[in-house]
């Protein structure tokens, strides 16, 4: 879960710079368009992985006191 999250937060990161890119510094409209067609939905996603990533204490506490028995 630790690798998941640090690409998330990675990605996130990069997402949320390109666009604020996009907004201070003024490039081409046809850059504008694609930093708006894939670094939209990257941050959502990755904002996505960053909250399923993180679990409860209670689940935490679960997974320590019961060992996984399999299926």
């Amino acid at each position: 879960m630790d690798k998941l999250k640090i690409i998330s937060w990675v990605l996130f990161i990069v997402s949320v710079g390109s666009i604020l890119y996009a907004l201070i510094f003024n490039p081409a409209s046809w850059i504008v368009y694609a930093i708006a067609l894939v670094a939209i939905p990257v941050s959502v996603l990755s904002f996505g992985f960053i909250g399923m990533a993180k679990g409860n204490k209670e689940e935490e506490e679960g997974k320590r006191r019961e060992p996984f028995i399999g299926y």
